[in-house]
Formats: C-alpha cells, sequence, structure tokens
C-alpha cells in the first residue's frame, strides 16, 4: 500500500509541477505588463500630461482601476466614428503619439512648434474626405472652416504697446490678472464701456477691507491686485473696412490693450483666437498669475474676482494646484448641435461623440501656468469651431478639469434673483449686458458697497450643470 502511495504521489508532482510553474510565469508576465503599461498610460481619454514640456500618450477608449494599468473598453477600433472629419484627423495624430503603435516614434516624448506640420500632414492620410458628399452640403461658414482648420500661422497686425497689455505702470509686484477679452472691430462702445467699468487696470483694489496694509505696504493684508487688460481681435471682413483699421489703430494709440492677428473674425474662428492668444501670452507674460478670458458683453464683479484669486493662491500647495486651475460654469455631457439653422450646428459628418467637460466661454478664469501648458497641447490637437469645447478638448488631454463655480452666470440670473438689492454682489460675472446697462450696474456696485459688504457669494449648484444645450448664450 505505502509502495503505491508513493507511486501517485510522483505522479501527481510531475503532472502539476509544469501547471503550477506556468500559473507563476503568467502571474509575472501579467505583473511586468500592467507595470510597463502604467508607465505609459492612466487616464480615460486620449491624454498628454506634460511635465517641464515632457508628455506621454494615454490611449483613447481606456478605463482605469486603482493599481492596475488601463483596460480597453474596445481595442482598437480601426474606423471609430466612422465618417466623421474631426475625429478622423485627430485620429491620425493621437496614433502618432501612441507609444504602442508607434514604437519607433523617437518625438512622441516632446511636442514643440515642430509638430505643427503633423496637423497638417494629418489632412493627406484623410483622402477620403476630399470627395466625402456631405462635405458639400455643409454650411459655406463649416466648409469655410474645415478647409484651413489646419492653418494657425496669421501675423499680429496691431499689439499692445506694453509687454503683456496696458495697466505695466509702477506695478510693485507680478500682475494677478490680465483681461482678455474677445471683441470685434465694430464693438467699440462694448469695449469703451468694459475700460471705464470693471475693465480697469493698474492697481484694482479687493471687495474687503485691508486689515492694516494698503497699496505699496509691506504691513498688513493687502486687498487688491495689478490688473492688465488686452482686446483679442481678428479682421472684420467688411466693406467698411478700411475706415475700421484706422479706427483701430488710433484706439491702440490711446489705450495700449489692443491685440489683433490677420485673420478673418468669424464665429468659428473664436477658437483662434484662443490659441494665438495662449502663444502670444507664452512669450509676453511670464510672471501673470491669471488670465479672465471673455466676451465683450460680459459684467464682472472684478473686486469680488481680485478676492477670490487672491484667496486661491493662499491656499496649500496652490503653485501645484495653479499648473491645473480652470474655473466658471462648468457644462457636462453636452452633445453636439444638430439642428442645421443653429449657429451651433456641427453635422455628424463632421463631429460625433459627446463634448468633454468644458467652461462656458462667456467668462472663464484659468491660471497663467496653464495657460502654457494649454499653448503646448494645443499644437497637437486640430482646431474646433466652438470655442469653448475646443478648450476642452485641450483640457482633457492635459488630464485637467474645470471647476464649476455657482458665481459664474454665463447664462443670467436664475427666477427673480437678480430683483435683489445685493444680487450682483454676490457673483463673479454674468452673460450678457450691452454697454449702457455695463456702465449702470458698476456705478450700482460701487454704491451698494457699504450696504452689501457682508454678502457671500452665491453657491446654488446650478440646475443645468449637465445639459444637452448650446455651448455658450447668444
Amino acid at each position: 500500500m505505502a509502495r503505491c502511495y508513493c507511486h501517485w504521489r510522483r505522479l501527481l508532482i510531475c503532472l502539476c509541477t509544469p501547471c503550477i510553474l506556468l500559473v507563476l510565469m503568467f502571474i509575472y508576465v501579467t505583473v511586468m505588463v500592467s507595470l510597463n503599461m502604467t508607465a505609459a498610460a492612466g487616464g480615460e481619454t486620449s491624454v498628454w500630461v506634460t511635465k517641464t514640456d515632457r508628455v506621454h500618450f494615454i490611449a483613447s477608449g481606456t478605463y482605469t482601476i486603482e493599481g492596475l494599468a488601463p483596460l480597453p473598453k474596445t481595442f482598437w477600433d480601426p474606423h471609430p466614428h466612422s465618417g466623421a472629419l474631426w475625429n478622423h484627423l485627430q485620429l491620425v495624430i493621437d496614433r502618432h503619439y501612441n507609444p504602442i503603435l508607434s514604437p519607433k516614434n523617437t518625438e512622441r516624448g516632446t511636442i514643440n512648434t515642430s509638430h505643427e506640420s503633423l496637423l497638417q500632414q494629418s489632412f493627406s492620410t484623410a483622402h477620403y474626405w476630399e470627395n466625402m458628399t456631405e462635405f458639400a452640403k455643409l454650411p459655406q461658414q463649416m466648409q469655410n472652416f474645415a478647409s484651413n482648420m489646419h492653418k494657425r500661422d496669421y501675423p499680429i497686425l496691431i499689439q499692445p504697446n506694453v509687454t503683456c497689455g496696458a495697466g505695466a505702470e509702477e506695478e510693485e509686484e507680478p500682475p494677478l490678472l490680465l483681461l482678455a477679452i474677445k471683441t470685434t472691430e465694430e464693438n467699440y462702445e462694448n469695449r469703451q464701456a468694459i475700460r471705464e467699468s470693471w475693465g480697469q487696470v493698474g492697481w484694482v483694489a479687493g471687495r474687503r477691507q485691508d486689515s492694516g496694509g494698503g497699496r505699496g505696504e509691506s504691513v498688513g493684508k493687502k486687498s487688491g491686485g495689478y490688473v492688465r487688460r488686452v482686446f483679442l481681435l481678428g479682421r472684420t471682413n467688411h466693406k467698411e473696412q478700411g475706415a475700421y483699421t484706422e479706427l483701430l489703430q488710433q484706439e491702440s494709440q490711446r489705450y495700449g490693450d489692443i491685440l489683433q492677428w490677420d485673420f478673418t473674425d468669424s464665429f468659428f474662428n473664436l477658437t483662434l483666437k484662443d490659441v494665438l492668444f495662449w502663444g502670444w501670452f507664452s512669450h509676453h507674460c511670464d510672471r501673470t498669475h491669471f488670465i479672465f478670458k471673455g466676451d465683450d458683453d460680459i459684467f464682472v464683479n472684478i473686486p469680488a474676482m481680485i478676492d477670490y484669486l487672491q484667496d486661491q493662491l493662499q491656499k496649500p500647495k496652490a503653485h501645484k494646484a495653479m499648473r491645473d486651475f480652470m474655473v466658471g460654469d462648468v457644462i457636462g455631457a453636452a452633445q453636439p448641435i444638430r439642428e442645421y439653422k443653429s449657429k451651433y450646428f456641427v453635422p455628424a459628418s463632421f463631429y460625433k461623440g459627446f463634448y468633454p467637460a468644458y467652461a462656458g466661454g462667456g467668462g472663464v478664469v484659468y491660471s497663467g501656468l496653464l495657460t502654457k501648458r494649454l499653448n503646448i497641447i494645443s499644437k497637437s490637437i486640430h482646431l474646433f469651431p466652438i470655442d469653448d469645447v475646443y478648450v476642452g478638448m485641450c483640457m482633457i488631454r492635459l488630464k485637467a478639469y474645470p471647476i464649476h463655480n455657482p458665481a459664474f452666470l454665463t447664462f443670467d440670473f436664475p427666477g427673480k434673483e437678480e430683483s435683489k438689492p445685493c444680487a450682483y454682489h454676490t457673483i463673479l460675472l454674468v452673460h450678457k449686458r450691452i454697454p449702457s446697462q455695463i456702465v449702470t450696474l458698476w456705478a450700482r456696485l460701487k454704491d451698494t458697497k457699504t450696504q452689501c459688504l457682508n454678502v457671500t457669494l452665491r453657491n446654488k449648484t446650478n440646475k443645468h450643470k449637465n445639459r444637452n444645450i448650446a455651448p455658450k448664450k447668444s
């Protein structure tokens, strides 16, 4: 019996040992592959994470489990969003930076200006779009955009007479805020209303009272900061273009806050203003902490904005947080507008899928550090005709997410809230207002300062935070 038992034991050992070794080998290979993939990936979409201008690619269509490598929802679909021009062109760029699909690509670690040519090269791989029957059916504005969406080399026609915008005189510390306002040549009244009200430059006091210190003093806490201003314009395609150009030159000489490029100003070209501004800022505004980017028909509670931004700089690990800092009225889970008559119309032949979370473009604040990162990442992302959405596309590829703040009212006050005496002291901005209203509201804000001194910013969560609506109110 003992001899039989030994026989079966040797037999089991001979049979099980190879199986055990195979299992151990499988576990080892799985762990090593997971570690390698984790080093090169770890996001929810196509992402490049910038660190001292170094980036790495995170494959699209993945989700992550903490401690494990990303798992693909679908494995390298060769025709994702088939028939959508933008998706196809962007796929070419994404695959260029993908270390799995392009293992011999020595350039994938860094995005620089030479990579802008890759945007143009991607068009040569999309032969089908030139013959796409749907293209001829698009509105002329969309056809014009699609034909020129790879172009970004537009010279500056007018630029501020002071580095990084008007308002640099006698600054005793780095500028807290640069106001970058999108406007058009004919909207002089809008620009003038902003200059005379919330858009004043130089030292701007906050809403809070000083605690012993003041401008230029080192004792106590200063409630305020230095503000600069620049208006962003393209070129108006108008019969009276010559007259507008001459007037704009005179305006620039007087105020020194005009930044104009040589491209046609249109709704779809608002994205160009973002991209070109990021490049300009990165070269001229090294020390500016924050940028407020908005339209020329908004009202901003600038004293409250000053205090809010000063608070951000006082938070623990503020410098690290500033790498990704963007705040506004965040819109999530939005879909393209498919109504042909809408100014936001984006056909399925051009783009398919949901939009990423983005801050409404009526008014948004982001850090100077993030601006420079956006400038880098935008060189690898095709332009999109809706500027708000494009900024969201750039943000998600940086693995950064905008912060929602209910005090940003890009869709106006809800209900009868505006009728309250201190309503405008509870907000950071509201969209949209005509020039005469902007001037009146600014005067009212100052007149009620003492009365509304203890009022706090509104913190009610907007009911329409996640919505399927147009990117911003028009």
